[in-house]
């Protein structure tokens, strides 16, 4: 009689032991079931939703591959091997400069000035004394010191890295230079070509 209720009481536990793992098997399949045929498209499959009968689409405009995030390390930190360069890599034009002046306008000017000489609203009222763009040491710097401290902000000022793309940084940078050329210029920075008389004067 104790041998039947024995054996009676180790099957009960053995159904309750393995009757969870069957509950969690069939729970299990039960998602993957769910998962597995949703509705999607395979590879190469026609699709009578879209116009030109593609299920797979082209990527938005300006769309970023993965892994390819950085690919060019430079153009993203300023930096080679943690050093700071002077090559701008993008190539310098007109509209580069222009693109450059309206954002250090909007983002710069404030603290630095317009002409990047410190004179500002911010240092007329004394808070702070930005740092002079004419100042003999950032004339020196290589290029992308404006780059890598619009990125990560240096001292009192904060990082832009969250509110200017990478583009519109480098463009703030090469402003930033010809600013610096054009606040130091000298009657000998002009080309031999270039005359320097007034057309109307000419004229007369």
């Amino acid at each position: 009689m104790q041998n039947t209720k024995s054996r009676r009481s180790l099957i009960i536990t053995r159904l309750i032991r393995f009757g969870w793992l069957g509950l969690l098997v069939l729970l299990v399949s039960a998602c993957h079931y769910d998962m597995y045929d949703q509705p999607k498209y395979r590879a190469q499959e026609p699709s009578t939703f879209f116009a030109d009968g593609r299920s797979i689409r082209q990527p938005v405009a300006d769309a970023v591959q993965a892994g390819a995030v950085l690919e060019d390390e430079y153009f993203l930190t300023g930096l080679v091997d943690g050093v700071e360069s002077d090559v701008l890599p993008v190539p310098i034009s007109k509209e580069l400069l222009l693109r450059g002046q309206e954002q250090f306008d909007i983002h710069c000017a404030a603290c630095h000035g317009r002409l990047g000489n410190g004179q500002s609203i911010v240092s007329e009222r004394g808070a702070i004394v930005p740092a002079s763009l004419h100042d003999e040491r950032l004339v020196d710097v290589p290029i992308s010191h404006f780059y890598t401290v619009t990125t990560n902000g240096f001292r009192n000022m904060y990082g832009y890295a969250s509110r200017i793309n990478p583009e519109d940084r480098w463009a703030i940078a090469a402003y930033i230079r010809a600013l610096q050329l054009s606040q130091n210029a000298s009657i000998d920075d002009v080309p031999a070509d270039v005359s320097l008389e007034d057309p109307q004067e000419s004229q007369q």
